[in-house]
């Protein structure tokens, strides 16, 4: 049993540390959101660019696209203060780390207390100091990007109005600071605290891919900059942007509907055969036995995990639809 137990939890460890550093190369996410922003660039310079000069407008935006290009790589590399920020986390790096050692100590002397074995509680202490909050911080940063976009529309929507009312743009951000959600209020607070010790408006809002990674965050900066530095109708583009924002919630919506029954499928082929594993064993227990007993079946049961992981982890991506 303790040699399962040693190969169960590596293989946990193994997997969560996969799970955070490899998944978002194999899935394909960051080709998916370059490819999308190199669209909404696209869009957005050919809405942005009428009514001035074609030369001088066409410089202003390249400029200004190339230094978005050099934020996004920039933003890629991120370190863990950003990423502890991106979680919404209001942590330093020091209490991240205490925080990360005494949940390891904690699952190691779980393991002690439950005489589960040396191998065992160093193999419980690693997954729960180091795999676990790391794990936590990508779940806590994606849920906090969900909530983002879906109040982000409305707040874009807010600044158009306040726009085609004629209210000043910084206005319209200071409305959104007070009526809007969070995480929405707290990002646009942000930006009106970093305008407000000297830097553009334009730069401040494109300041927010930076703190929120996602597609949408990146469109809504580049509008402003392009706006702040080449002028144009601001309203008109950002309208644009409003109905391509709820265009792309829609779509989303749609796929996840039409992937649930893929999503159900695979859920189920998953935990087969670990329903007819524990079956067996509650009805015939001498039968099944012989796998955690015998040398033999330790080695069976180790790779049939390992197999298993495989397979979850090539439906995960079958079923892994990106827009």
């Amino acid at each position: 049993m303790d040699t399962i137990a040693v190969i169960f939890l590596a293989a946990t460890a193994v997997g969560g540390l996969a799970w955070v550093f490899l998944y978002p190369i194999l899935s394909g996410e960051r080709k998916a959101e370059a490819r999308m922003a190199s669209i909404a660039k696209a869009e957005v310079v050919t809405r942005a660019t009428r009514g001035t000069p074609i030369k001088s407008r066409r410089d202003t935006v390249e400029a200004t696209l190339k230094e978005f290009e050099e934020r996004q790589k920039k933003s890629q590399r991120m370190s863990l203060s950003k990423r502890i920020a991106q979680a919404g986390l209001k942590w330093s790096k020091r209490r991240f780390f205490i925080t990360s050692a005494a949940l390891g100590v904690v699952m190691f002397l779980i393991a002690v207390l439950l005489n589960a074995g040396l191998l065992t509680a160093l193999a419980l202490g690693f997954a729960g100091g180091f795999g676990l909050p790391r794990w936590m911080l990508s779940y806590l940063k994606k849920r906090r990007e969900n909530k983002f976009l879906n109040a982000f529309p409305d707040a874009v929507d807010i600044i158009v109005r306040g726009v085609k009312a004629g209210l000043p743009l910084l206005d319209c951000l200071k409305m959104i600071t007070i009526d809007s959600p969070e995480p929405v209020k707290s990002e646009f607070r942000s930006i009106i605290e970093t305008q407000a010790v000297g830097m553009p408006l334009g730069d401040a809002c494109g300041k927010l891919y930076e703190s929120m990674p996602v597609a949408e965050a990146n469109f809504f900066g580049i509008v402003i900059s392009i706006q702040q530095r080449a002028g144009g109708n601001l309203s008109e583009a950002l309208g644009n942007l409003s109905r391509v924002l709820r265009d792309r919630k829609k779509m989303k919506a749609k796929i996840q509907a039409m992937s649930q029954e893929a999503k159900a499928s695979a859920g189920i082929i998953g935990a087969l055969p670990i329903a007819v594993m524990t079956l067996v064993y509650v009805t015939s227990p001498q039968y099944i036995a012989l796998l955690f007993t015998e040398p033999l079946g330790n080695l069976m049961l180790a790779a049939s995990a390992f197999w298993m992981a495989m397979g979850v982890l090539v439906m995960k991506k079958m079923i892994n639809f990106d827009f």
